[in-house]
């Protein structure tokens, strides 16, 4: 095995979760500008991209599928959403009490990780009911409405659904006087994760499979197999779907080819403009639409 594919295997995860985002980290921990994240963003992109070519779990799955001007817009869309929600709720914390509860005394690495861990609970918590209540899935469906998993798939959200998410999420953060530099940290860790857990890398991270919400349990998530799917909603830890009783660490069969997307809804619309009206249209995505022409001989039929 070449060098390249053992790096893509064994150390394209830790590359990600402790090389990356550990730069974000010591950027702002010493008073880096913020721009300086945005290189360390398209550093991971490029990384997932290049191991994906490398290593793939699911060579089809490297193949466009009439997506990637779909996803790009969603990947754009999604950064800016990131930068305008977390600014808004800065600009709210300002107006809003202070609590001084944040503990700012603690090393930066250990502000970060404390915060990660709280925007992670309450995220997948957020994911959870995304899958249980009526008009929150109608968002959340367009994350689902994939034909393959690869690095752009973790952007592909619904902007309004996003921004709730980002906003509930970091909410908490925010009222207990999150600092900024810890708030722009976090958010290229959700960024990277995102990534990540999409990815169409094959590799392997051993026991830590019990402990990350990545790989093999991530893909299971997204599976269109009847009964299965509604499980793993965590974001970075496992630990919150242990607490759910939602937790599914693998499966007899492994995901490929034509396993991945809505059970009911195998032609999911691709237009990103389309799926921005999705969640404002009524009845389901995958309901044929009636064409002018069918409306008019329809039209014609009943006169």
């Amino acid at each position: 095995m070449s060098f390249l594919r053992l790096f893509a295997r064994y150390l394209y995860v830790p590359a990600m979760l402790l090389g990356l985002v550990g730069i974000a980290v010591y950027l702002m921990a010493n008073g880096y500008r913020y721009l300086w994240l945005a290189f360390v963003i398209l550093a991971a992109i490029g990384l997932s991209f290049s191991m994906e070519l490398v290593l793939p779990y699911e060579g089809e799955w490297n193949r466009a599928h009439d997506d990637i001007g779909k996803d790009a817009a969603h990947g754009v869309v999604y950064e800016l959403g990131n930068l305008i929600t977390l600014g808004l709720l800065l600009l709210i914390s300002l107006g809003l009490p202070a609590l001084d509860l944040w503990p700012r005394a603690l090393p930066f690495a250990v502000q970060f990780l404390l915060a990660l861990l709280i925007a992670d609970c309450v995220m997948t918590m957020i994911h959870h009911l995304s899958h249980r209540v009526g008009w929150l899935w109608k968002f959340h469906s367009i994350h689902h409405g994939v034909s393959r998993l690869y690095g752009l798939n973790g952007f592909v959200r619904h902007p309004l659904h996003q921004a709730m998410d980002v906003a509930f999420g970091t909410l908490p953060l925010v009222i207990a006087g999150l600092p900024v530099p810890v708030a722009a940290a976090l958010g290229v860790a959700l960024a990277i994760q995102l990534n990540l857990q999409h990815a169409n890398v094959n590799y392997t991270i051993g026991p830590l499979q019990k402990l990350l919400s990545i790989g093999p349990v991530h893909r299971l998530h997204h599976v269109n197999w009847p009964g299965h799917g509604d499980v793993n909603f965590g974001l970075f830890f496992t630990v919150w779907d242990r607490a759910l009783g939602t937790f599914k660490p693998g499966s007899d069969r492994a995901p490929r080819v034509a396993d991945i997307g809505i059970q009911d809804c195998p032609h999911f619309p691709q237009s990103y403009a389309r799926q921005l009206r999705i969640p404002f249209e009524r009845g389901s995505p995958c309901e044929p639409r009636e064409t002018p022409v069918a409306a008019r001989e329809a039209s014609t039929a009943k006169g």
